[in-house]
C-alpha cells in the first residue's frame, strides 16, 4: 500500500518545485535578453534542448497515446503559447503584475473544466470567480480608462494564463496518457511556435556568431531547468485535480514577488496589493469551486 501511495506523496512537492522555478526563471531570461538573445530565440533553444535530448525516450509512450494525438496537439500548442507568452511578458513587463494577470487562471480553469471534465460550478465557485474578477479590476483600474491590461506584456500575461488553464485541464483529461508523452507535446509545442516566430523575426538569431560561452551555458542551464519543470508539472497534474493545482502554483507568486524585489527592485503600490489579495484569495478557494464530476463515458 505504501508503494502505491508514494507517487501521490511526491505530486504536491513536484508542483511546488515547478512553481518555485517558474517564479525565478524570468531572471535568466532577462540576462539572456541583455546578452542579445531575444525572448523567441531563448525560448526556442531552452525548449529544443529537452526535446532533442529526452524526446526520443518517450516514443513508445507517444505511440501508445496515438488515439489521443489530437488532444496532445491541443495541449502542446496551448502549453507552448503559455510558456512563450510568459517569457515575452516578463522580459518587458513588471514581474508581479505579469504573474497576477497570469494567475487569473481560476476564472478560465472552471470554464474549461466544465466542458472537458464535466465539473459543475457551485455557489462558492461563483463567489470565487467574482472575487478573482474583482481583483483584476482593482489592479487594472485607472480613472477615466477601461480596466484592461495596460500594455503588450500584460496582454501576453493574460493570454498565457488562459492557455495555462486550458493546458492543465487537458492534461487532467488525458489521465491515461504517460507523463513523458505530455512533456514531449509541451516541448514540441513551444518549438513549433518559436520556429514560426523566428521565421517572422530572423534577426533574433543574429546573436549566434558572437555569443560567448557564458551565454551558451546559460541557455543550456535554462534548458535543463525547463525540462525538469515540465516533468514535475505533468507528474503532479496527473495526480492532483486541476483546481487544486492552481492553488499550489500560487507559490510562484511569492517567489516571483520576492525575487523581483531583490533582483530588479520592483515594488507594488497599494492598488496592486489590493488586487493581489483578492486574486490570491480567489485562487486559494478555487478547490471548492465545483461539484463532483458527473459520471460520463470516456
Amino acid at each position: 500500500m505504501s508503494s502505491l501511495r508514494l507517487p501521490h506523496l511526491f505530486a504536491v512537492p513536484s508542483l511546488v518545485y515547478a512553481a518555485t522555478l517558474w517564479g525565478l526563471v524570468w531572471y535568466p531570461y532577462r540576462l539572456l535578453n541583455e546578452a542579445g538573445v531575444g525572448g523567441v530565440a531563448s525560448s526556442f533553444f531552452s525548449y529544443a534542448l529537452p526535446l532533442l535530448v529526452m524526446g526520443g525516450l518517450h516514443l513508445r509512450a507517444l505511440r501508445a497515446a496515438r488515439r489521443q494525438w489530437g488532444w496532445l496537439l491541443a495541449m502542446g500548442l496551448s502549453a507552448g503559447w503559455t510558456n512563450l507568452a510568459y517569457v515575452l511578458a516578463v522580459l518587458d513587463g513588471e514581474v508581479v503584475r505579469v504573474l497576477l494577470l497570469f494567475y487569473l487562471s481560476p476564472l478560465w480553469t472552471v470554464l474549461f473544466s466544465r466542458v472537458l471534465l464535466k465539473e459543475q460550478l457551485n455557489r462558492a465557485g461563483v463567489a470565487v470567480m467574482a472575487l478573482a474578477g474583482g481583483g483584476a479590476l482593482a489592479m487594472l483600474w485607472q480613472p477615466g480608462e477601461w480596466p484592461l491590461p495596460a500594455n503588450g506584456s500584460e496582454w501576453l500575461a493574460l493570454s498565457a494564463g488562459v492557455m495555462f488553464a486550458f493546458s492543465n485541464v487537458i492534461s487532467r483529461h488525458l489521465d491515461g496518457v504517460a507523463e513523458g508523452a505530455k512533456a514531449v507535446s509541451v516541448w514540441a509545442g513551444v518549438v513549433v511556435l518559436t520556429l514560426a516566430g523566428l521565421a517572422l523575426r530572423p534577426a533574433e538569431l543574429d546573436f549566434m556568431p558572437d555569443a560567448t560561452a557564458t551565454t551558451w551555458l546559460l541557455l543550456l542551464g535554462v534548458g535543463v531547468v525547463i525540462g525538469s519543470m515540465t516533468y514535475a508539472v505533468q507528474f503532479g497534474l496527473a495526480r492532483v485535480p486541476a483546481n487544486q493545482a492552481i492553488v499550489i502554483f500560487l507559490f510562484e507568486l511569492v517567489v516571483g514577488a520576492v525575487s523581483a524585489y531583490f533582483l530588479s527592485n520592483e515594488r507594488m503600490g497599494v492598488q496592486e496589493w489590493i488586487g493581489a489579495g483578492m486574486i490570491i484569495t480567489a485562487s486559494l478557494f478555487s478547490g471548492h469551486m465545483v461539484n463532483p464530476p458527473e459520471k460520463h463515458e470516456r
